[in-house]
């Protein structure tokens, strides 16, 4: 305490000058109107740009918050963007569409805990398990794009692996105006070659099919996992060599793998009973 009180008295001639100070400033704003309302003024402007920063850290501090709330809600609009998407495509085909089928896909909403880019099998870990209903084998998208399929699952957690993995494989289609023009569909395999975290093949599409640079890639019709015209890219480059049969065609990803948030888990309701017709009657 006698440490204090020395500290104290040694800056006893700081405090007067400060005390000092303030008497100045009161006795000049009470008998100069234009230093009064200069002070006050200057004291309205502080205390507004005080509320502002508080107010943007309350914004900052809620955007976690704020983003979840949108991702649930865009899991409606999905929902009704897939079912609309595919009673489209069903109809442009003159097929009859079945609602029940249309309406096959629900999601659930998951946010990434960890994520690989750069190896030769990449994996994405999200927030969501059994107890959410995730299951092995269940696609994964994201607002931009395709992104996996669970591989495994845990009670709280779940194992993806991601386009960048050597196994995965993902039916899509070429789609543009002359095709549609001509009533063509171009259904190509989509797969990493292992280079670049941008960037896919896509194969098996016929070298006669009017393809371009810039086409859309999305997921075809022949998904078992994944609805119909999700986007999966954009052509970069295309190529061919008369003696091949098919264009070699590179494809830049539409989901950007770096800065991946929140995903969707696909749930194909459908599934088993697809399943259990294909294992009953299987391709010979």
């Amino acid at each position: 305490m006698s440490q204090l009180f020395g500290i104290l008295y040694k800056l006893r001639n700081l405090f007067l000058f400060i005390f000092l100070q303030i008497i100045s400033f009161y006795l000049i704003g009470k008998n100069n109107l234009y230093w009064d309302v200069t002070f006050f003024n200057t004291t309205n402007t502080m205390v507004a740009k005080s509320l502002q920063i508080s107010a943007n850290v309350k914004e900052f501090m809620s955007l976690g918050t704020v983003n979840d709330q949108l991702a649930k809600e865009n899991i409606k609009l999905r929902t009704e963007l897939s079912k609309s998407q595919e009673l489209l495509a069903l109809n442009q085909t003159g097929y009859k569409p079945d609602s029940t089928l249309a309406s096959r896909y629900d999601y659930t909403v998951a946010k990434v805990i960890s994520n690989t880019v750069n190896l030769t099998d990449n994996y994405i870990t999200i927030d969501k398990g059994t107890a959410d209903g995730v299951k092995a084998g269940m696609g994964v998208i994201c607002p931009q794009g395709v992104v996996g399929q669970v591989m495994s699952c845990g009670e709280h957690y779940s194992r993806v692996y991601s386009i960048l993995h050597s196994s995965f494989t993902i039916s899509s289609e070429v789609q543009n105006r002359k095709l549609r023009a001509n009533n063509q569909t171009a259904l190509g395999i989509g797969k990493w070659n292992g280079n670049s975290p941008k960037m896919i093949k896509l194969t098996t599409i016929d070298r006669f099919k009017p393809i371009y640079k810039n086409d859309t890639v999305l997921t075809s019709m022949q998904n078992a996992i994944f609805p119909p015209k999700i986007m999966v890219g954009k052509i970069s480059k295309i190529s061919s060599i008369s003696s091949e049969a098919f264009y070699n065609i590179d494809v830049k990803l539409s989901t950007d793998f770096n800065n991946l948030v929140y995903v969707y888990v696909v749930n194909n309701k459908l599934l088993d009973q697809q399943k259990a017709v294909e294992v009953e009657n299987p391709i010979q």
